[in-house]
């Protein structure tokens, strides 16, 4: 009998990542998302709106499976209680959640909402799997693009990266769903620590470009601490197999 399995946050990075690899595995993929999208190529797409709990138990009706990929700069943790709280009405059977390293130390509003999203899934009653992820290859080059611009490179002392490859936890996401449930797995994490300037230096010899000056900058209060302490890593965690000069080197192609 083939799955139904119900996707937020479909169209996104991670989402179209997932979406065919999905497919390939004999999945009914149904796609939420905030605006209307054409159904076809074996996707059903479905609308609402997580933060506000529209459409939402509609969208969870008949679907076996949530993975819950939506996310945000804020409101997570309101988005994830609607959504796991419908998955429990409709009697969901496994809710896949994609969460972030280091959600549990470090002291920022964002991974505040990210944790507990986490334990908004864990008390819904619903059997449930939460993987936290390390930053991804596309969001990491988002923002290391445009330090790469600037005269001088900003070098935040302490600060050390492990990016991840979206296709990698993709891949695991998939392995994840048709698994049973189990908790909160071990982390995913990119093959290789990098300090800020690395990944700066990195983006520049892609693009053909010389190294600037670098301007030391220390980050503040508890966040900084934590960072310095590597609390935004995970240096034993599974690895992806991409990595971020393979991910510069296909921006290139």
């Amino acid at each position: 009998m083939t799955s139904t399995i119900l996707v937020t946050g479909g169209t996104g990075t991670l989402g179209r990542r997932v979406t065919p690899l999905l497919l390939d595995a004999g999945f009914k993929v149904r796609l939420l998302s905030r605006s209307s999208h054409q159904s076809g190529d074996g996707i059903e797409y479905v609308t609402g709106d997580l933060l506000k709990g529209e459409g939402v138990d509609a969208a969870v009706d008949g679907a076996e499976i949530v993975l819950h990929l939506a996310g945000g700069p804020k409101g997570d943790d309101v988005a994830t209680r609607n959504l796991a709280e419908a998955a429990a009405r409709a009697g969901v059977r496994h809710l896949v959640y994609i969460s972030v390293i280091g959600a549990d130390r470090v002291p920022l509003a964002w991974l505040k909402s990210k944790l507990d999203a986490e334990k908004a899934i864990a008390e819904s009653g619903v059997p449930w799997t939460t993987l936290r992820a390390a930053q991804f290859n596309e969001l990491t080059f988002t923002m290391v693009e445009k330090m790469a611009k600037l005269p001088v490179t900003p070098a935040p002392g302490g600060l050390r990266l492990q990016p991840v490859d979206s296709r990698d936890v993709a891949a695991r996401l998939v392995e994840l769903v048709q698994g049973e449930p189990a908790g909160l797995v071990p982390d995913l994490a990119g093959p290789k620590v990098y300090g800020m300037v690395e990944l700066v230096q990195g983006v520049l010899a892609a693009q053909g470009k010389r190294n600037r000056p670098k301007l030391p900058v220390r980050i503040p209060g508890k966040a900084g601490k934590a960072y310095r302490a590597g609390d935004n890593l995970t240096l034993d965690a599974p690895k992806g197999a991409h990595t971020w000069e393979s991910f510069l080197a296909d921006r290139q192609n």
